[in-house]
């Protein structure tokens, strides 16, 4: 009897431990610690500066057979050690980054584990499979419990039925942002990454993932309340049907009662919460490409970044020659006569080379020669890039990359994917990996967030997922593109490069905006639409207007033609997150630096200081001063900074300022 009643006892005594088994990692700076804890189920927190900023969050992954990673998990073994390494960082926005964290790694009895990074900026997590023999999940916990009633500035799934989930996984994961308490966020609409959470002590919390390879993207829902986000995923797909924009993308009909298909021993992706207090840090975060799974590129020479003439947004709309302007080949070699009087290095044949409502790549109209525009542009030094739907790129893709790449052209914009479930998540790996081995880029539009491919495939240059200027060819004035381009920096460029398409020369103050889609504009001035090529992070980026428009303001296309697309060091001054921005961005001996604001006109005093106090020579363009009635006006100078610390400069309702530094 009293063997037993001892025993009990040590039964007792070993469950009471193992129900507050708590484990912490701190970040190299102190600052942040991370507490694990292994209850009945796994859950974790974040304090920072000693304040909780992530209550206990539960995670867990459900397999289709019903067991449960994270549910009265068996811990077996948990390691901790400090991590410190440089990484390498081509056709970024720095040319290296310095990688610094406590690694946590905690190992389970039924092989699978779970690993925290902790960072100085920040807290990620992911599951990690050990297992070889192949199932499918059929659900994840996502939770992030802020414990209180937290400001949020989230991106909403902008069609759909509210509370039909199935009808929102169909997005192109485009939308301004909603600013409000979350308890006030519609519980019937989901919200895709990355999305920001403000503490009432004013800290951000940035949330978003890396590394989201072979698994369905994250959404979050504030459908559970008690001041929570939760997690939602598109199930696979089972049956989907051809259709869409001219017949180019497939609509899901039936999913399958799982998430994902896992084959074998594999990471899942890492779930990121940036932490912040000031705004400008979350600019300059790094953790989504640290994340991300390294190059599986060895040799990257032949990767060439670079500015593109563009044809779609301005509509084939040139003046003052002897041909009809369309999709033809006169039109072509003009914007390719363009760009080679210019030094830009590629044009793009967007939608309308290859025969309409055929998905068939290898079907060209009759107005388009293809290898005579190759030709044609490397005897100038202009490559050319082909835009391809979805379901035309997919169905060919193999065959598609070997003739074109034969022929001479560069690379392929790949458009109106608008899924991320694991099957098209599937697809944009493979697209990269298949237009690697043929030595082309890849700029994928219709898409979702970055999420770290562009480091595990740095030909990857570019990626959409964001509300660009195409927009303004139909938005109506009530569209605040404005208050979107000075929140952008802050949360949607943490997850990567972003395919936005500036560089509108008909620019409108406000009042003055109207869309156009065969003369379009953009709001705000002449100004803020330069200082968007030095705030935003393309690698591959856009020259959106008209060529006839460009020579018409000689002294913007030098400007905008001169600037780098990758650069070795960036730094965001100032800025808060809504209002306004400062970025300053070096390559080689020259740094630019750009800065825009909303719709509030605002006086800045530019820190200067990290010019180490020389005199340079610099130019400048500013808003002039009736840029508020007309956003056309501007004013060029050129200045000396005679050692100045800073420097002050007034930016018009919708302005900006870019400012070119010779070292």
């Amino acid at each position: 009897m009293k063997k037993t009643i001892l025993a009990l006892l040590c039964m007792a005594f070993a469950f009471s431990s193992y129900a507050q088994k708590q484990l912490t990692a701190t970040s190299p700076d102190g600052r942040i610690v991370a507490t694990v804890t292994l209850d009945d189920k796994l859950k974790y927190s974040i304090a920072h500066d000693g304040e909780t900023v992530l209550h206990d969050s539960p995670i867990s992954l459900t397999l289709s057979s019903g067991e449960v990673w994270g549910e009265k998990p068996q811990l077996s073994q948990s390691t901790q050690k400090n991590i410190r390494q440089t990484i390498a960082s081509p056709f970024y926005r720095k040319d290296k980054i310095e990688d610094e964290y406590t690694l946590l790694t905690l190992n389970f009895k039924k092989q699978w584990s779970v690993e925290f990074r902790v960072y100085n900026d920040g807290v990620a997590y992911r599951f990690v499979n050990k297992r070889k023999k192949a199932f499918t999940i059929a659900g994840e916990e996502v939770a992030y419990n802020f414990g209180g009633d937290v400001t949020t500035t989230v991106p909403y799934v902008k069609y759909g039925e509210d509370a039909n989930y199935e009808s929102q996984f169909h997005t192109s994961f485009e939308n301004t942002y909603t600013v409000d308490k979350l308890s006030k966020l519609n519980k019937g609409r989901l919200m895709f990454l990355p999305l920001v959470a403000e503490t009432s002590s004013g800290k951000k919390i940035c949330i978003s993932e890396s590394d989201l390879e072979g698994y369905p993207g994250l959404f979050l829902s504030s459908a559970q309340g008690n001041h929570s986000l939760t997690g939602m995923f598109a199930p696979y797909p089972r049956a989907s049907e051809l259709g869409g924009h001219n017949m180019l993308q497939f609509s899901v009909t039936e999913r399958e009662p799982y998430i994902a298909k896992v084959n074998g021993a594999r990471t899942f992706p890492w779930r990121m919460a940036i932490i912040t207090t000031a705004d400008k840090e979350l600019a300059d975060s790094d953790m989504t490409y640290k994340l991300a799974a390294p190059s599986r590129i060895s040799d990257i020479s032949w990767i060439k970044p670079g500015k593109v003439a563009w044809d779609w947004w301005n509509d084939w709309n040139i003046t003052g020659v002897d041909f009809i302007s369309g999709v033809n080949n006169d039109t072509y070699k003009y914007y390719i006569d363009f760009a080679a009087a210019n030094g830009i290095e590629y044009v793009i044949l967007d939608e309308g080379w290859a025969v309409n409502l055929k998905a068939d790549l290898m079907q060209v109209v009759d107005e388009i020669d293809i290898k005579e525009l190759v030709d044609y542009g490397a005897a100038r030094n202009v490559d050319i890039i082909l835009w391809a739907g979805y379901h035309a790129f997919n169905r060919d893709m193999e065959n598609v990359c070997r003739h074109y790449s034969e022929m001479g052209v560069k690379g392929f914009k790949v458009d109106f994917m608008d899924r991320d479930d694991q099957e098209m998540v599937e697809f944009n790996y493979r697209a990269a990996a298949t237009c690697a081995k043929y030595n082309m880029i890849l700029d994928l539009h219709g898409m979702y967030k970055p999420a770290g491919l562009n480091r595990t495939y740095p030909n990857v240059l570019n990626f959409e997922g964001v509300h660009g200027l195409e927009q303004m060819k139909w938005s109506s004035a009530e569209v605040d593109q404005m208050k979107y381009d000075v929140t952008i920096p802050f949360i949607r460029q943490v997850a990567g490069p972003m395919d936005y398409t500036q560089g509108a020369m008909r620019n409108g103050a406000r009042g003055n905006y109207h869309p156009s889609n065969s003369q379009p504009m953009s709001q705000g001035t002449r100004c803020h639409q330069l200082a968007s090529y030095v705030v935003f992070e393309s690698p591959f980026n856009m020259l959106c207007d008209t060529p006839t428009n460009y020579m018409r303001e000689p002294e913007s296309l030098e400007f905008i033609a001169a600037i780098p697309t990758v650069w070795d060091e960036t730094i965001t001054l100032d800025g808060k997150v809504g209002e306004y921005i400062v970025t300053a961005r070096r390559k080689g001996n020259v740094w630019y630096i750009g800065g825009m604001t909303n719709w509030d006109a605002r006086d800045l005093k530019v820190d200067l200081s990290f010019l180490g106090g020389k005199a340079y020579s610099a130019t400048l363009f500013k808003d002039g001063v009736n840029a508020h009635r007309h956003g056309e006006d501007y004013k060029k100078e050129s200045i000396q900074l005679k050692g100045k610390k800073n420097l002050d400069i007034h930016l018009a309702s919708g302005g900006g300022f870019a400012l070119r530094v010779e070292m």
